[in-house]
């Protein structure tokens, strides 16, 4: 691929491969429930969002110490940078940390060691957002708002993410808002599972500049009308898609269909580790399935940069390849 590639939506817990979780049960003295490698890789296979869910929180219980989320981050970083990614806005869920009660300055202070050198050491350019747990009561999404102001990282922006349905953006307003008023980008999770007017609520009130998923917007032709007018970027996720059963097979996702409309689309990894790829990977998958084309590729990647929240000089930097 010619164009280097941002990666603008990948949860860096869910990065977290097996052989790491096992280092690091040993390293903290945690006792796993799986009685090795190929028991915890068996139980990568999910009905749904909240299947894939119940296995991703229960596997962070071995992110302890700050020194953890920096090799998790590090980890990432170097595969990332093997598969093409030269920036990445990475998510994080503080409010998973906490309940387990692992103070978020060990969190923060962790992820934003390996994010101040990636670019030094990996040629990854990036940023952090962290992510409200939508699932959760509304007044924890404000407290741990607070605490992220309050302490001195580099964070980028807010995003929503976590069980959708049920949980619509609308409950957010207020947090967002703050944000916003804070100078931090927002994002949110929208039209995965959850319907079309999830992603209205989130342009609308939350007053979103990204859409994460989203792919259920072809269902609202006026949606799409506005989504390609405004050009309002959407973090597609193919295997994630497929893996949580958004989509039967990849063959029949709709990511060309979004692009033929005219759709501001990029191709993104979401939970890698869990989902059966790194953002490489959905591409390699999306050529060989969907007979996604060199052309096709190239404009993938350049609206992942320009979708990023880069600088101009960084971003024409990228584009220059």
């Amino acid at each position: 691929m010619s164009t280097p590639l941002a990666e603008l939506h990948m949860h860096i817990e869910g990065s977290l491969e097996p052989e790491l979780i096992f280092a690091l049960a040993e390293r903290n003295k945690v006792e796993l429930p799986y009685r090795d490698l190929d028991d915890l890789r068996r139980r990568y296979e999910f009905s749904d969002l909240q299947s894939f869910l119940d296995l991703y929180f229960a596997n962070m219980a071995v992110l302890r110490t700050e020194q953890d989320f920096a090799d998790l981050a590090r980890a990432y970083f170097a595969r990332a940078a093997a598969g093409g990614v030269r920036h990445a806005e990475i998510f994080f869920n503080p409010q998973a940390h906490t309940v387990r009660g692992v103070p978020l300055r060990a969190v923060l202070d962790g992820l934003a060691d390996a994010v101040r050198a990636s670019e030094a050491e990996f040629g990854v350019s990036s940023d952090l957002i962290a992510a409200v747990l939508r699932d959760r009561p509304v007044p924890e999404a404000e407290a741990m708002l607070d605490e992220v102001l309050r302490l001195d990282v580099p964070v980028l922006g807010l995003g929503l993410d976590s069980a959708e349905v049920g949980y619509p953006p609308s409950l957010f307003v207020d947090v967002f808002a703050r944000a916003r008023a804070n100078g931090l980008h927002t994002v949110a999770h929208a039209g995965e599972e959850g319907p079309p007017d999830y992603v209205w609520q989130a342009l609308d009130l939350l007053r979103v500049e990204r859409i994460d998923h989203g792919v259920r917007c072809l269902e609202d032709e006026a949606l799409v009308a506005r989504l390609v007018d405004e050009q309002i970027p959407l973090t597609v996720c193919p295997l994630s898609n497929v893996r949580l059963r958004v989509v039967d097979t990849l063959a029949e996702h709709p990511l060309r269909r979004m692009l033929e409309a005219g759709l501001l689309v990029t191709v993104n990894s979401d939970d890698p580790a869990y989902f059966g790829g790194y953002v490489d990977d959905n591409f390699a998958r999306l050529q060989a399935e969907l007979g996604l084309t060199a052309e096709e590729r190239d404009t993938l990647a350049r609206n992942s940069i320009r979708a990023s929240f880069a600088s101009p000089e960084r971003k024409a930097a990228l584009l220059a390849g």
